[in-house]
């Protein structure tokens, strides 16, 4: 390690001290620092690390939690970048906070990466593995379309052309372009004895990569995932390595499904989530973990930040919710449709850099399937409190059930109040974090992101 990697790495070591013993902690602060310093420190971090890196539009962070928690039955040192800041900032963070136990085995870095850092993580971190969960349309003011999106992985997998790539085999951009990489593919399995039809209309990434026709489906799970072909030429869905072959519960608490002949219970819903824990089952058996170990670390799986998050405050329960783009909005959406009790719903929508500013998106919610079901009040918040209490009222939740609620600080008031004991909260990034800050000032969750 260089004199000045050196100065970095102990200068972002001592700002870490310092903001974990006498501030509320930093996520990224003490990666900046070092990497201001050095911008290539987390080379000399992470030299001696296997890393993964996960990546794609939705699931990052469900996917990455399982992962980690499958490696954590087999290996002794598992670093992952759990505080959920996931640019090269804060995975340096995550490398300088991390205290390793003794131990022959060389030490795994499981890293979720967000789409456009992907190639600036690769180029310092030379990566075994990479896991590709989805890309759908995503701040559009940052992002670009998905194949845009997709560009911006690439670039990082070309850089490690010896990596494996561990891709959903049901979304036909990962199978759009050549590689030298290894590809693995994990998936659905599907009935070919369908009759085939289209995607649903304004359905992103439905267009064949060779002859630009319209694929059909055998199937389909959601938004663009399916067992695809093209009905013009021979692009096809690639065959599958892993393969879930039953989903035999689903409910807004939990999932419960086959991969192959094994049976696997989440704690967690949502047929989105089944795609995590296969992502998380695939990449643990290319690195030789056995399925007892597998079922095990699911069986121990938490929920984390923001992802069907369980918060009690007082005799209430409430299920915070991340949501930031059309296809994750509408899974949501669609588990709450099996909400048999009575509940409140609560929807902070912010425009900040890290929600996306263009909040047009909402429109293409599903919001409508909200007006048949048993929703006692309905709470509005964030700082696009008018654009989303006009959205809901479109899509005809009633007007004499609604309240406003501009300031987060008075939310909790509100839901402390609120005629039901269940609360869906569907919140965007920045309104995830302020609301969890606001609780663990109040002593009602641990500060943090998890």
């Amino acid at each position: 390690m260089s004199l000045r990697s050196q100065l970095a790495v102990t200068s972002g070591k001592l700002s870490y001290w310092f903001l974990n013993n006498f501030r509320n902690g930093g996520t990224s602060l003490p990666g900046k620092i070092a990497y201001k310093l050095d911008p290539t420190v987390l080379k000399s971090l992470a030299k001696n690390y296997q890393t993964i890196i996960v990546t794609g539009t939705n699931g990052k962070t469900m996917t990455t939690a399982l992962i980690v928690k499958t490696f954590q039955q087999q290996f002794d040192n598992v670093l992952t970048n759990q505080s959920g800041s996931n640019m090269i900032q804060g995975i340096t963070s995550s490398f300088l906070s991390y205290k390793s136990k003794k131990s022959k085995q060389k030490p795994i870095a499981i890293l979720e990466v967000d789409e456009a850092n992907v190639a600036e993580v690769t180029r310092w971190t030379n990566p075994k593995a990479f896991v590709l969960t989805n890309i759908f349309r995503d701040q559009m003011d940052r992002y670009g379309e998905i194949y845009t999106t997709y560009d911006k992985i690439l670039e990082g997998i070309r850089l490690a052309p010896e990596a494996t790539v561990i891709a959903n085999g049901d979304a036909s951009i990962f199978n759009s372009k050549p590689l030298p990489n290894k590809f693995v593919y994990y998936g659905v399995d599907s009935d070919k004895q369908q009759t085939p039809s289209k995607a649903p209309v304004n359905t992103d990434g439905v267009l064949c990569p060779k002859c630009q026709s319209i694929l059909l489906y055998h199937s389909m799970t959601y938004a663009n995932l399916g067992d695809y072909f093209c009905p013009n030429c021979d692009f096809k869905k690639p065959e599958l390595s892993y393969k879930v072959t039953e989903i035999s519960d689903l409910t807004t608490q939990s999932s419960d499904f086959k991969i192959e002949q094994t049976s696997f219970h989440l704690n967690i819903g949502g047929q989105y989530n089944i795609y995590n824990a296969l992502a998380a089952f695939a990449t643990a058996r290319e690195f030789g973990i056995q399925e007892t170990d597998i079922k095990k670390a699911f069986d121990l799986n938490k929920r984390v930040f923001g992802r069907q998050e369980m918060i009690h405050i007082n005799d209430k329960i409430a299920n915070l919710i991340l949501v930031k783009n059309p296809v994750g909005l509408n899974e949501i959406i669609e588990l709450i449709q099996r909400e048999k009790e009575p509940f409140t719903l609560v929807t902070i929508l912010n425009a900040n850099y890290a929600d996306g500013i263009d909040t047009s998106w909402i429109w293409d919610g599903d919001y409508e399937k909200f007006a048949d079901q048993n929703i006692e009040q309905v709470i509005v918040s964030g700082h696009r409190h008018q654009d989303m209490a006009f959205r809901l009222q479109v899509a005809n939740l009633p007007l004499d059930k609604t309240k406003i609620v501009p300031d987060l600080s008075n939310l909790l008031e509100s839901i402390e109040k609120a005629p039901t004991k269940k609360t869906y909260i569907l919140s965007t990034y920045t309104g995830v974090l302020e609301f969890r800050k606001y609780l663990s000032d109040k002593g009602i969750i641990k500060a943090g992101l998890n």
